[in-house]
């Protein structure tokens, strides 16, 4: 874990969660103890049902196949470590971008998250940071409603975010 023990953050995380979704929406974060590092998953459920998996085993995997992929389209080899630490880290961003999460992608998106003003959040990159803005009690009606257009052009996990949100503050975001 990052600077802070799960549970603190978890507290942190569950006081920003608007009333309207206490208790409907939960974070979860489990540990492997036979895995080589430790590591599992971090897990988003909404009323009991898995809606978002951050498994770091699957992100990893991921991110080997792209690297491997980077380094066959643009010929390079293995052996110049500056240029395989540069190829990793795009391979990374690359699946952060397709929506694929390591359980530690989501520990630093939460403590990034919490340490941002909202409206900073709500334009972030970062799909889980953008994620966790939409369910913020800090983000009001009139926010949200603000975003009803930008959401269309999201992937499709924020959006269903977005229509959780409004549905539970009794939003229509389809009518101005």
């Amino acid at each position: 874990m990052r600077s802070q023990l799960w549970s603190k953050l978890k507290r942190r995380l569950d006081d920003l969660i608007c009333d309207s979704l206490k208790g409907r929406v939960n974070f979860t974060i489990t540990n492997y103890r036979r895995a080589h590092d430790q590591l599992g998953r971090a897990f988003i459920t909404v009323d009991k049902k898995e809606v978002l998996n951050m498994c770091t085993i699957t992100s990893d995997i991921r991110i080997n196949r792209k690297n491997r992929e980077l380094h066959r389209l643009r010929e390079l080899s293995y052996e110049d470590y500056q240029v395989n630490y540069e190829i990793s880290v795009i391979a990374h961003e690359l699946v952060k971008q397709e929506g694929v999460y390591a359980q530690y992608d989501f520990y630093d998106a939460v403590e990034e998250f919490v340490n941002m003003p909202i409206d900073q959040a709500l334009k972030s990159d970062d799909m889980v940071v953008k994620i966790l803005a939409l369910i913020d009690r800090r983000a009001g009606k009139r926010t949200l409603m603000k975003l009803r257009e930008p959401i269309q052009n999201e992937m499709d996990i924020i959006q269903y975010f977005y229509n959780l949100r409004c549905e539970a503050e009794q939003i229509n975001p389809f009518v101005e």
